[in-house]
């Protein structure tokens, strides 16, 4: 099964969610994050259980049956089964159930292994099985609440029903993080000096908490002053009040921000269509929309350029982020008279 060829118009607040499954055995009475949704098969003592996820379809180059796996010769997590060879390319290959702590259920069927490439990284991952492609708005997807945040360790990105079963997305850029922590982001030298007195205001836009308090540290080590919002719903109600104090008072834009630094993938309103609007309204088109995702491939640069994206970052270049956002501002001639 092939990447779909589905023409997905950038700016919707839509997106295509590749839906599989992990079968995995519980011991009787043994708790799993999953039995909050309900979908344990049979009854209490049920040896069996199916759970449901999700990855969106733009980070799945496609999906191929079990591979011949070499082992490698040291591996820092039991998940890691080994590499293949896929058309001339090294591929690792992880057992998402054994990186989940699940105990994988025997199958009557073979498993599926789902190739997936973001953050320029391609990793492969095995699952239970693969049942199709969904297109949804992002409007449908939920947060998931505090506690189901931790007790998957912030695994879980997005909850969403489907056919009334619930899946959860899942936080790959996280599993591949863990295993490989020299693919994790971190704060790189800003690799400038910068005048911590411009005071250059920047809205950040992400639904991960980690990755918003490493832009904002980054953002204001570099002299920025830093409003972060957890979703693009989110940020649009904030420029829009900001708009409304422009419209009412006669001030200007620049003196409540200046540059907009958005993630694509969020629960409510996704980063394009965040982008889509911001370039769409009078007084809101003159910000400047950096994209900062793990999205930003060369395959799919062209959704941001669509939307009327300023500039787009993949999240391993995150040392660049400070630079661009200034450089936008200068650009713009939103630096002139900058308020302190």
């Amino acid at each position: 099964m092939a990447q779909t060829n589905i023409l997905l118009e950038a700016g919707t607040n839509e997106l295509e969610v590749v839906e599989f499954y992990l079968d995995e055995s519980l011991l009787p009475g043994e708790p799993s994050l999953d039995n909050l949704t309900e979908q344990v098969v049979g009854k209490e003592e049920a040896k069996h259980y199916r759970g449901y996820y999700g990855v969106n379809v733009a980070k799945v180059l496609e999906i191929i049956r079990m591979p011949k796996v070499t082992e490698l010769p040291e591996v820092q997590h039991e998940s890691v089964l080994g590499a293949f060879n896929l058309r001339s390319r090294i591929i690792p290959l992880v057992d998402l159930a054994l990186w989940l702590g699940k105990r994988p259920a025997e199958l009557k069927s073979e498993p599926k292994t789902i190739v997936t490439e973001f953050n320029n990284v391609t990793t492969a991952f095995r699952v239970s099985g693969v049942n199709r492609i969904h297109r949804i708005s992002w409007e449908q997807v939920e947060q998931p609440n505090a506690y189901m945040a931790s007790v998957s360790s912030n695994t879980i990105v997005g909850v969403v029903k489907l056919e009334g079963r619930i899946v959860f997305l899942l936080d790959l850029e996280k599993v591949v993080a863990t295993l490989n922590p020299k693919l994790s982001l971190r704060l790189d030298n800003l690799g400038e000096d910068w005048d911590a007195s411009t005071g250059y205001r920047a809205l950040v836009a992400d639904d991960s908490s980690l990755v918003r308090e490493m832009q904002r540290d980054l953002l204001e080590k570099a002299g920025f002053k830093v409003i972060v919002t957890t979703n693009g719903k989110e940020a649009w109600d904030c420029l829009t009040a900001f708009k409304k104090i422009v419209e009412e008072e006669g001030k200007p834009l620049k003196d409540f921000v200046q540059v907009v630094v958005s993630d694509i993938e969020m629960p409510y309103m996704d980063g394009l269509n965040l982008t889509h609007r911001i370039k769409n309204d009078p007084i809101l088109k003159q910000l400047p929309v950096l994209l900062f995702s793990s999205l930003i491939t060369e395959k799919l640069k062209h959704k941001g350029l669509s939307v009327g994206a300023d500039g787009q970052i993949s999240k391993p270049e995150v040392g660049t982020l400070a630079k661009r956002a200034a450089a936008l501002i200068r650009e713009r001639g939103l630096d002139d008279e900058t308020p302190a």
